[in-house]
């Protein structure tokens, strides 16, 4: 439950955020171009808090549903005008005024996600540094020649200082076509080698994580099974386990390594373990039960346990800070947001050419949440990540032309700009039709492949 609220409030502090920097972007341009706003509205639905303001008693509004919002400003399409404010309705504005208004709620979004990485980049971002265990065996890693603890630090010329730089650096190249990818690594010996990774298209279209298919994983210290501390209400307490425990064996299959229990565990959800647990020099046997938790690679077991022995070797070897000056913070800023886009763009292209899966790469409200709050529960750095990241994904969704939204209405004054007349509004309302169709079709995809996600199928 706990989970679930933190989930809940930090999806909604998220979506707030981002939804206001959107609709500032369009009211502010809109107060610039002289066009009269009279409302400016947080959600939808019935309004939880309202207030008038302003010398033109524009309408402040907090609304129930969360999930958007919309600046309504003076327009004759919509309503009666008093003749000494016709020149600040909307639609008496010139073509390029209004295009101004229309994207400046999408190119809001866009600086927030600069702004945001750069404040991220000041204070230092937390990652795990890429060493890389065994490659899976007959995986690209492995043709590749990637030994355990090499280390990525670059790909294609671009630096890889963490696990997150590395699975953007291939992510970008399997939405860029694939094929053959310069990955430098650093090896366990001290040396310097750049390996050839070859990746197909036909990843996007595998269902799990696309990064862990190409056959690289995480390294690891290789440490004891031994139970070092124990979460209260957790699987591994109710089976009775407990600090110091050492196991030996799962189901007769011996375990020497931390790492190898952690794998039958996660592979083992609500499925029942009978372990072999050295306790005081007494050999007990436990039934264990993992409980099914949700990640963004899949579902797996979880018993609520730590081992205690690899922390000194990760805080030396592993954990890494990204931290940089504040002008080179907005300079990284800058560039992360590009490269951000540049990702997103190239996926929607293959999805829209059936080159990638809509069920593997499109997100709805529930799962956002369960990523909003895995991000706060790791820390405020990758929670600023996890909005930027949203920032930028919904700048570029709202300039997609589909009628109702922002991409849509300049859809309409581009062809606007080239015929020298505005489409007909006969038109417009047809398309608002398809618009409506559209978005609610995604909308119903979305949460019904997020219910999926939550009932594990």
């Amino acid at each position: 439950m706990q989970s679930f609220l933190l989930s809940v409030v930090a999806f909604i502090i998220a979506i707030g955020i981002l939804v206001t920097i959107h609709e500032y972007g369009h009211y502010w341009v809109a107060k610039k171009m002289g066009v009269k706003v009279l409302r400016f509205s947080i959600g939808f639905g019935k309004p939880l808090w309202k207030k008038v303001a302003g010398a033109d008693q524009t309408e402040y509004v907090l609304a129930a549903i969360p999930l958007g919002g919309y600046v309504k400003m003076l327009d004759e399409r919509e309503g009666a005008v008093a003749a000494n404010e016709v020149h600040r309705a909307f639609n008496r504005k010139s073509v390029w005024a209004r295009i101004a208004i229309v994207i400046a709620g999408p190119l809001a979004n866009l600086i927030l996600a600069v702004l945001v990485y750069w404040l991220v980049f000041i204070v230092g971002i937390t990652g795990i540094a890429p060493i890389v265990g065994d490659p899976l065996e007959g995986s690209p890693a492995a043709a590749a020649g990637f030994e355990r603890e090499d280390q990525i630090v670059e790909i294609n010329g671009k630096a890889t200082p963490t696990w997150n730089t590395v699975y953007v650096g291939l992510l970008d190249g399997i939405v860029s076509g694939g094929g053959a990818m310069d990955v430098t690594v650093s090896t366990q010996a001290g040396g310097t080698i750049t390996r050839q990774l070859t990746l197909g298209k036909e990843l996007l279209n595998q269902e799990g994580d696309i990064v862990g298919s190409i056959g690289l994983s995480r390294w690891w210290p290789d440490v004891d099974p031994v139970i070092g501390g124990i979460v209260p209400d957790g699987a591994a307490e109710a089976a009775g386990l407990q600090a110091g425990d050492r196991i030996l064996s799962s189901d007769g299959v011996t375990i020497v390594t931390w790492r190898q229990l952690v794998d039958i565990i996660r592979a083992s959800a609500n499925k029942t373990l009978n372990l072999a647990v050295l306790r005081d020099n007494s050999e007990l046997t436990i039934p264990l039960t993992p409980v099914l938790r949700e990640t963004p690679d899949g579902n797996i077991g979880f018993i609520g346990a730590r081992e205690t022995q690899s922390q000194e070797v990760i805080d030396e070897k592993l954990r890494t800070v990204e931290r940089y000056s504040p002008l080179t913070a907005l300079g990284m800023g800058f560039t992360r947001t590009v490269e951000m886009m540049s990702v997103s763009v190239k996926m929607i292209g293959k999805l829209l050419t059936g080159q990638a899966s809509l069920k593997n790469t499109v997100s709805g409200p529930i799962s956002i949440a369960q990523f909003a709050g895995q991000s706060v529960s790791v820390g405020i750095d990758h929670y600023l990540s996890f909005i930027a990241l949203v920032s930028i994904s919904l700048g570029i969704f709202n300039l997609f032309p589909v009628p109702m939204l922002d991409g849509g209405h300049l859809l309409y004054y581009a062809i606007e700009v080239v015929t020298g007349k505005p489409v007909s509004e006969r038109i417009q309302i047809f398309g608002q039709q398809i618009g409506i169709a559209l978005l609610g079709t995604l909308m119903i995809f979305v949460f019904y492949q997020d219910i999926l996600r939550v009932m594990g199928i």
